[in-house]
């Protein structure tokens, strides 16, 4: 029987995104992709340390069994197929059950996606975020230097979304932008009953309900929206999730504060916003990826 991924949570994740590569990128950044791979080689049994995504990686992948396999996760990098050798190295140290992945030596490996019917693609190249979330896949720029994810819950995966532009389309976040915030407020309380179109994220979490619906009572996951919205915004976010059939466990509608210290409390595994300053507050706190869509993002 042929191999399929047919059914199962696919993430596609960099290099740099699942391991601290910081010192050996700025040798790649130089331009010298034979030093870059001397470099690698020379460190090929000692093991990466983990990087921004790693917690998240190593809890969705705690939800296969000997029985099912529910989640699969498969390197999608830039590295040379050399530098990959340790990658996978480096996976196996840590008991990370990775055993695909393509490395394309400096090409964009976004267009592998499709063939993987990846439901979400983490990298820190932006112009490959870009691509894939034109693709039509959930993607998000890693902030590299984020704050790693909290010890304290290693049976439960975290995550938490922005809305607009991220798991709701920009529709309400361009008439803020042109209009200002009074015009955003009345037209949302106006269309507080019509459901916002679906933004980028949408599918993960649709995906993310189902993982936690089949899964396994060893790990669980829990969700939160955390959005600048306030009330009286907040009744055609929460209708929009009801009309989807979607579960959030937790929502905040703060007002425009500033998210990073909420998002310290939830202690995430990971965080997506559209908004770059949002993505800066919080990656003190927590990782932190931004979703490069919508009107926030337009050249």
């Amino acid at each position: 029987m042929a191999a399929t991924l047919e059914g199962q949570l696919v993430v596609a994740i960099s290099s740099r995104a699942l391991f601290d590569f910081e010192e050996e990128n700025h040798v790649f950044e130089q331009g010298d992709d034979r030093a870059y791979m001397k470099l690698q080689l020379d460190r090929l049994e000692e093991p990466a340390k983990p990087g921004v995504a790693f917690s998240l990686v190593r809890k969705l992948l705690a939800f296969n069994d000997v029985d099912t396999q529910r989640v699969e996760v498969v390197i999608l990098s830039r590295n040379d197929p050399v530098s990959g050798m340790r990658v996978f190295r480096s996976a196996q140290h840590y008991g990370l059950p990775i055993q695909r992945g393509s490395f394309t030596r400096g090409q964009s490996p976004w267009r592998y996606l499709k063939p993987l019917n990846a439901n979400l693609f983490l990298s820190a190249h932006l112009p490959d975020v870009r691509a894939a979330l034109d693709a039509g896949v959930p993607a998000a720029q890693v902030y590299p230097l984020s704050a790693h994810a909290s010890e304290d819950h290693p049976h439960e995966v975290r995550i938490a979304f922005d809305g607009d532009a991220v798991l709701f389309s920009d529709e309400a976040e361009r008439v803020f932008q042109a209009e200002g915030l009074s015009a955003f407020q009345k037209h949302e309380r106006d269309k507080a009953t019509l459901p916002l179109s679906a933004g980028p994220f949408k599918p993960l979490l649709a995906a993310l309900q189902r993982l936690q619906r089949d899964g396994t009572p060893a790990m669980r996951i829990r969700t939160a929206l955390v959005t600048a919205r306030s009330a009286p915004a907040h009744e055609r976010a929460i209708r929009t999730l009801m009309d989807w059939n979607i579960e959030v466990d937790e929502a905040m509608f703060l007002g425009g504060l500033p998210k990073g210290e909420f998002l310290r409390e939830f202690e995430p595994d990971f965080f997506f916003d559209d908004q770059t300053g949002h993505i800066e507050s919080a990656a003190r706190h927590v990782p932190a990826g931004h979703v490069a869509s919508g009107v926030a993002n337009t050249p």
